[in-house]
């Protein structure tokens, strides 16, 4: 259960860590709407692939806008020294939840666009924009759908200590019902995709295949890696939260428990965000041949008579 105290006194690292989280949310957003800018009015940019990577930016940018909301409450409270939650404390916690699912299945449906296009190349219904839109459509459902009963439930409970709106963390079915939807899903799913196309690609060293085949297979199983590597980031810096997750069913958290989760959430968002656009390589070359433009661009001078 949530640690309440009587009387609410800030720490001395509050404001020194509400800052932190506050300025990588600003730099998150401010990331996020570079890359859908570029992906959106680039025309090298406009392909399935990209437009996965474009969901993924847009999840960010929400669940960052999300953070940002959470951050602000947050030093407010501890600035005044005040216990206070407002009316949109319980939905800014209900929606955390569910862009940090969608925020993960977007990196399966990248996954999963690698798998069809190197083991199951002719089937085209596959690869159509339209199906995409339609996946894309569905993890956004399934994330906004899933914890409802949760937040109708009234379990979205503010935290005094914590300045936060979250699902008391403890035995209860709520919390394996967001570890499998939110993490074991998504993840085991990507596992079992690399695994599959790592077998087919060493099946295909074995015998006789075009090298073509054989190139865009390794091609799209170095992208999965990246994929996997991008989650897998995120899942080593979120560590903590997951280590408070465990210990609630044996033991009560440690006190503020949720202030230093959300840190590591905050910083580990951003990181992705940087990594994000290192792996993506129109993305990257988009956003170079941009700086190197501005920076040859040569500004006439004006001759004055």
């Amino acid at each position: 259960m949530f640690n309440y105290s009587e009387a609410f006194i800030a720490q001395s690292w509050f404001i020194p860590i509400d800052i932190l989280a506050l300025l990588s949310i600003i730099i998150i957003i401010t990331l996020s709407i570079i890359y859908l800018s570029v992906i959106i009015f680039d025309k090298t940019c406009h392909s399935i692939p990209m437009l996965l990577v474009a969901n993924t930016c847009l999840v960010q940018l929400v669940l960052a806008i999300d953070l940002l909301g959470n951050a602000i409450f947050r030093l407010q409270n501890d600035l005044k020294q005040i216990q206070y939650t407002d009316y949109f404390c319980v939905l800014r916690g209900y929606l955390a939840y569910c862009l940090c699912a969608v925020q993960n299945y977007s990196y399966l449906l990248q996954s999963f666009h690698r798998f069809v296009l190197v083991l199951y190349p002719t089937k085209l219904f596959w690869q159509t924009k339209q199906t995409q839109l339609i996946l894309i459509s569905t993890s956004w459902l399934f994330g906004l759908l899933f914890p409802l009963s949760f937040l109708l439930d009234g379990q979205v409970l503010y935290s005094i200590d914590d300045q936060i709106c979250q699902i008391p963390l403890g035995v209860s079915v709520a919390i394996p019902v967001i570890i499998v939807c939110v993490y074991l899903i998504p993840i085991s799913m990507m596992v079992s995709i690399y695994l599959k196309i790592v077998h087919y690609v060493h099946q295909m060293n074995k015998r006789m295949t075009g090298v073509n085949t054989l190139v865009r297979a390794r091609k799209e199983l170095k992208m999965i890696r990246r994929t996997i590597l991008l989650l897998a980031i995120l899942a080593a810096i979120e560590f903590p939260y997951a280590l408070f997750i465990f210990m609630a069913f044996f033991t009560t958290p440690p006190r503020y428990h949720f202030r230093i989760a959300w840190l590591f959430v905050d910083v580990s968002s951003l990181v992705v965000m940087i990594v994000l656009c290192y792996f993506t390589d129109p993305l990257k070359t988009s956003l170079k041949n941009k700086l190197d433009y501005k920076r040859n661009t040569v500004v006439p001078s004006v001759i004055r008579l």
